[in-house]
């Protein structure tokens, strides 16, 4: 039996990809949403809403952009949101673990059983102070420190859940299946 019972995604980056006015699925990501729910894995989605507490998006269109993506890719066991600008003391941002510890809670699963798929090396720091098991998928401004720093790293949302769901949290430093593992890094801009 595959330890991992929950796996939650950031929304932004590794789900969804960001075109501004659309909400468009990254691709393999309806395979990899299919995968994880054949194995009875819950899922869940993460994500920051900065322009909430700055007043640039209101909550109902947070529940817009959210019911699409319900339409597109849902539904889903649990979505945790931090609604807070960067420059706030809140509990949820990553890298703190709030926001991770109360989606486990909402679904009542303890944290070593619960994989995060992030973009981020915040959010991947915030699944590890939390207990849970972080994957990175490098987002394209990554930082090569960042990158180079990670654990746990895949070219994309559908080989991390093939790996987590054919092998249980990660045990290795880069998660693999047939394409090109090269694909996850991106040489900085000038880099030769």
């Amino acid at each position: 039996m595959n330890p991992v019972r929950l796996v939650l995604v950031e929304q932004d980056g590794v789900l969804v990809e960001d075109v501004p006015g659309r909400v468009r699925p990254v691709p393999g990501a309806r395979e990899a949403l299919a995968l994880l729910r054949s194995r009875r894995v819950r899922v869940g989605v993460l994500g920051r809403r900065p322009g909430v507490a700055r007043g640039e998006l209101s909550r109902a269109d947070v529940r817009r952009v959210d019911g699409r993506i319900d339409e597109l890719l849902g539904p889903f066991d649990v979505r945790a949101v931090c609604p807070h600008a960067p420059e706030d003391d809140c509990h949820c941002r990553a890298p703190r673990p709030g926001l991770l510890l109360w989606a486990a809670g909402r679904v009542c699963t303890p944290p070593e059983r619960i994989a995060v798929v992030a973009a981020t090396a915040d959010t991947v720091e915030a699944a590890r102070r939390a207990g849970a098991h972080g994957v990175l998928v490098p987002a394209p401004d990554a930082r090569p420190e960042e990158t180079a720093g990670a654990e746990h790293l895949a070219p994309d949302l559908l080989t991390a859940v093939r790996g987590l769901v054919l092998s249980g949290p990660p045990q290795q430093h880069v998660l693999a299946d047939e394409r090109a593992i090269t694909a996850a890094y991106r040489p900085a801009e000038g880099a030769g």
